[in-house]
């Protein structure tokens, strides 16, 4: 994931939120990790809504930072 998001970022490319980005030709894409699906819809709806809100804190998705938040 983070190779991708360098080279999709490279040479003009734009970050944006929620693990989404332009590359320097302006197309758009999200790059979203697998562990980002498994921790939203966990058992616990607390968990979970931490989760979703340390996401849409961050530019390039952290799944440490989000499994830190589902922690407490």
């Amino acid at each position: 994931m983070d190779d991708l998001w360098a080279r999709l970022t490279a040479d003009g490319g734009e970050e944006s939120r929620c693990g989404w980005l332009k590359d320097r030709y302006g197309l758009s894409w999200q790059i979203v990790p697998t562990r980002l699906a498994e921790l939203m819809s966990h058992p616990d709806p607390a968990a979970a809504g931490r989760v979703a809100a340390a996401m849409r804190t961050m530019n390039k998705i952290d799944v440490a930072e989000l499994e830190k938040a589902a922690a407490g």
